[in-house]
């Protein structure tokens, strides 16, 4: 579904991105993880349309999307839930999701699509008609994916959907994204939280300094003793 090749981006000076290349396959949870500043969420921003590539390939179902403005991307059928949720505090719930629709071509009924999306995200039906900025930081978050679903879309691009969260929230956010999994959505996760990233995901690219550097099944990675150091905070048993 997502093919990235030689993907390259640089800020300025800053080279975020050095030569990536990784895949999507429809219906699968392919998670990007490693440290801050590592590229991950530079990757989602440009598959995404925020950012424009210096140069490398980007084709999404057989087309090639690399710098196509982010309302293209959207209408292709990728969503992007962007780190810090970014919905419209001053809009009620109701018009938050409703903007999640704005770029849906063809008639579509909105009401019957909320009733869809609430069918996955319950707690947010008693709160349809209080503004955006009413709500608590874990139900802020399950608006932004709620929004993100309203798209309809083919890929959703989640960019630390567990930030900021308690860890009740963090487990019910993930339990939510399980469900999603289940039903068939495909999904490229960024995410600090790399045990939960790893337990949902079916593969995973590890990156440093806008590289990959390892790949390979999610639960293969989460057996790695590097990985497991560095960033589960498992230190390997020392033999007397």
């Amino acid at each position: 579904m997502l093919e990235i090749r030689d993907l390259h981006l640089s800020y300025g000076r800053i080279r975020a991105v050095q030569g990536v290349s990784l895949e999507v396959r429809a219906g699968e949870v392919v998670a990007l993880v490693g440290a801050n500043g590592a590229g991950k969420s530079s990757i989602l921003k440009t598959v995404a349309g925020q950012e424009r590539p210096e140069r490398g390939t980007i084709r999404f179902d057989g087309a090639d999307i690399a710098g196509a403005p982010a309302h293209r991307t959207l209408a292709r059928g990728i969503a992007y839930v962007p780190e810090g949720r970014m919905i419209v505090g001053t809009l009620s719930v109701r018009d938050n999701l409703r903007l999640g629709a704005y770029a849906r071509a063809g008639a579509f009924d909105a009401a019957a699509e909320i009733e869809r999306v609430l069918a996955i995200f319950p707690d947010l039906r008693e709160r349809l008609d209080e503004p955006g900025a009413a709500l608590s930081g874990g139900e802020a978050q399950m608006l932004a994916l709620a929004r993100g679903l309203m798209a309809a879309p083919k890929l959703l691009l989640l960019d630390e959907p567990a930030l900021g969260l308690a860890p009740v929230m963090t487990r019910a956010v993930f339990a939510l994204l399980a469900r999603l999994k289940r039903e068939g959505a495909t999904i490229l996760l960024v995410e600090q939280n790399v045990a939960e990233a790893l337990a949902l995901a079916d593969r995973a690219y590890v990156l440093e300094g806008g590289r990959i550097v390892k790949q390979g099944a999610a639960s293969h990675l989460a057996r790695d003793p590097g990985l497991r150091e560095a960033y589960l905070g498992v230190r390997p048993e020392r033999k007397p």
